[in-house]
């Protein structure tokens, strides 16, 4: 398989993602649409640390994550789709996690891309049905 032939497909899977995402995300809102890819032997501490800080970020009021693993396909091991930033959220979750001994900051980030191989984050709007896009694309 070409690069583009899995750039389409990674593009078609975070759209079809972005289509069941609703229970957790407003219409209308955004999104931040992660990709992650682990480092190597690294699989079991990357979700033992994610899944400290969805804690804290739950904790501070945040919508969970919605994450999706993979099974066959790219090279991607992750998806998660999480409520965009709010810098009141994220601030009380940053105490908790604080108060919790966890990283925040570039101590954090740092910690992070030692469990990654690589990741990417987009900011996407919706979810939407393919109708509503058409009638928005159709407004003068």
């Amino acid at each position: 398989m070409n690069r583009f032939s899995r750039a389409l497909r990674a593009v078609l899977v975070c759209t079809a993602i972005l289509a069941v995402a609703s229970p957790v995300l407003a219409q209308d809102s955004t999104a931040i649409v992660s990709l992650y890819r682990v480092a190597p032997g690294k699989h079991a501490e990357f979700l033992k640390w994610m899944a400290a800080r969805e804690a804290a970020a739950k904790q501070a009021g945040a919508q969970p994550t919605q994450w999706y693993a993979h099974l066959d396909g790219d090279s991607w091991d992750y998806i998660a789709i999480a409520p965009d930033h709010d810098p009141v959220r994220d601030g009380k979750a940053d105490a908790i996690a604080r108060q919790q001994g966890l990283a925040i900051g570039m101590k954090a980030s740092l910690e992070l891309r030692g469990l990654m191989a690589s990741h990417t984050d987009t900011i996407a709007a919706g979810p939407f049905t393919a109708e509503q896009l058409v009638q928005e694309a159709g407004k003068p």
